[in-house]
């Protein structure tokens, strides 16, 4: 079975339950300051899962873009991957527990093939404030599964989020695993048949499925409370499955990544592989908007070209260059993200620049080593002894070479013991820990279990100023043109950072014009309007909107309007928002200033 067999069977099946198709989300997440990227499926979805209602209903399907860096290190594997597919379907609201194992089951047995005795299954086993999951056990029982197929595990292993230590939204999950077994050292599946007790703890037996049950709401207290609206939540890796269900020892033995190995230079498999990865990771981000950059998004794409730069002077080849693994990057996805073959040109040029670029550092970065090694050479014991010591260099000094010229720690080891010398690894991993907190790396975020969608919470007072955010977007396209539009923002429950669309200095006259309209709208006790339309039928009425692209075919529409009919505001969104604009409080623009070029920020609060 090939990638696109499997995401299109997937899509026909749950379309034929009464889903709607929706399309991926952009790898980077809309206004959200939370995650750099995309981290799972349910992350685009997190307003519907809180109750916004969605245009396209309540059940939902897509497969989603995701990525998350957090085991980079394990990159190269049989399983790892920075930049993965997630196959997913939704209830908002609609059915719970038992259509969507039956759902799961029937796609797993009858769809695909897979004989029962291929599965495995787990529940959450209870504990002193959820109760055993019952239901999910008792619906598995009645499919056929036997008792010693299913594993009772607690809250790390079953429920979202792991451990259950946050609070917000969660629930219990159950979690489908086949049977994958593999031939000792040769790589291949073997047929060898499953053990008739299932032991998670077995690793041949790999996790294909996760359905969520987000059934509970945990307060700041820690009180769990039945959720109005319960969700289903599911999550199957495109990747993973697809090499279980070809019998494969690893997911780069599948169609998704042997064109693009092919493209790459014979020698160290784990190199190659870590090259495959990062330059389809790249590719999708580049096509996505992020270019290489010291920060933010454009941070963790030039860390991974740079991986693969250093990953491919490793290779004993003369072919340096990655515009042929990035074109076969191209073609394993473009069938699916046609955006692909629009930005192929936009592509191979960031990843020729930033190559270049990175090779222009090693030279400089290499100037600085051989300055470390003449401090490491020069160093004395504390005890002011006159013993030089001959193999040691400063970690934070070794670590600075890396954020400051993109040196991958084994390249510094590798040019250090040249030279006879080490870098303590413990003290250089705790500096790169503290630098990995101080930029929100994205996949200690999404592990830490938070829930947060397009605003840093969805809070009254963060829903507010989203609210007035919207209206001052309003005022501003009145006041200075229709040119004017959203460029990203970022909304806490004290603050609304916005950045929008134009090149010179607002002046404080019109600044004030601005607050007034706002004003005017929240002394009015407007209401707030949400129509359901077609996006085609959105654009053409002149609807303002950024990031068209993301939404699906359906979109919500949002409208402020008076009681004397005036409409202050008319917007596309997926965010929450206020009922009415009573008692919202005074808005006021605190600072207009330079964002990047072509772009103004306003921090603006509510008083």
């Amino acid at each position: 079975m090939t990638a696109n067999e499997l995401r299109q069977k997937y899509l026909d099946f749950f379309k034929s339950k009464g889903h709607a198709i929706i399309p991926s989300a952009s790898l980077v997440p809309e206004n959200d300051p939370s995650v750099l990227f995309t981290t799972a499926g349910m992350h685009p979805l997190v307003p519907y899962l809180l109750g916004q209602k969605h245009p396209s209903g309540t059940r939902l399907v897509d497969y989603q873009k995701c990525i998350r860096t957090g085991d980079i290190d394990e990159v190269g594997d049989n399983t790892h991957l920075t930049f993965f597919e997630m196959l997913g379907n939704w209830s908002l609201g609609d059915y719970f527990k038992d259509e969507s194992i039956q759902m799961s089951f029937n796609f797993l047995t009858s769809e695909l093939g897979i004989p029962l005795s291929k599965l495995a299954f787990s529940v959450f086993e209870g504990d002193d404030s959820s109760p055993f999951d019952q239901e999910s056990f008792d619906k598995w029982i009645a499919l056929g599964v036997t008792e010693d197929r299913i594993a009772k595990l607690g809250k790390d292993d079953n429920w979202w989020p792991a451990g259950g230590k946050h609070p917000g939204p969660q629930g219990p999950d159950t979690e489908i695993f086949y049977w994958t077994p593999h031939h000792k050292g040769a790589g291949q599946a073997g047929d060898e048949e499953p053990p008739k007790v299932f032991d998670p703890s077995d690793k041949r037996w790999v996790e294909i499925w996760n359905n969520v049950f987000m059934q509970f709401n945990k307060t700041d207290g820690g009180v769990l409370s039945e959720l109005a609206q319960q969700n289903v939540d599911t999550g199957m890796g495109l990747e993973r499955t697809l090499a279980a269900l070809n019998g494969k020892a690893s997911v780069y033995d599948t169609d998704l990544f042997v064109p693009i190995l092919k493209a790459i230079p014979e020698g160290d498999e784990k190199s190659r592989r870590i090259i495959a990865d990062h330059i389809r990771t790249a590719v999708m981000m580049i096509a996505d908007g992020v270019i290489p950059a010291n920060k933010d998004q454009g941070y963790i794409l030039r860390r991974l070209i740079r991986r693969a730069v250093r990953q491919m002077l490793k290779l004993s080849s003369d072919k340096k260059d990655f515009k042929s693994v990035a074109e076969s990057a191209i073609r394993t996805l473009e069938d699916a993200y046609p955006m692909l073959k629009e930005k192929r040109d936009q592509i191979l040029e960031e990843l020729k620049k930033e190559q270049d670029k990175f090779q222009d550092t090693v030279k400089k970065g290499l100037r600085q080593l051989d300055k470390l090694v003449r401090i490491g050479k020069n160093e004395y014991v504390p005890d002011g002894a006159k013993f030089p010591i001959f193999n040691r260099v400063d970690a934070k000094a070794a670590f600075d070479i890396y954020q400051t010229y993109g040196f991958p720690l084994e390249m510094i080891e590798e040019e250090l013991a040249q030279r006879a010398l080490v870098v303590d690894k413990d003290e250089f991993k705790s500096e790169f820990d503290e630098y990995m907190r101080k930029h929100q790396d994205l996949s200690r975020t999404a592990s830490a279990g938070k829930f947060k969608g397009g605003l840093a919470d969805n809070g009254e007072e963060t829903t507010k100023l989203h609210t007035a955010t919207h209206l001052m977007l309003a005022g501003l396209r009145k006041y200075l043109g229709e040119g004017v539009h959203q460029a990203g923002s970022n909304i806490t429950a004290e603050r609304s950072r916005f950045d929008f669309t134009w090149d010179e200095k607002v002046s404080r006259e019109i600044l004030d014009k601005v607050e007034a309209y706002v004003n005017e709208a929240i002394e009015k006790g407007a209401e707030m309007k949400l129509d359901v339309m077609p996006k085609e039928k959105a654009q053409a009425e002149g609807v303002e909107g950024s990031f068209w692209e993301k939404y699906p075919a359906e979109v919500n529409v949002f409208t402020v309007v008076g009681d004397n009919g005036t409409v202050y505001s008319k917007e596309l969104c997926g965010g929450p928002h206020v009922k009415t604009t009573k008692g919202m409080g005074k808005f006021k623009i605190i600072k207009e200033e330079s964002s990047s070029a072509g772009v103004r920020r306003i921090k603006a609060i509510l008083e």
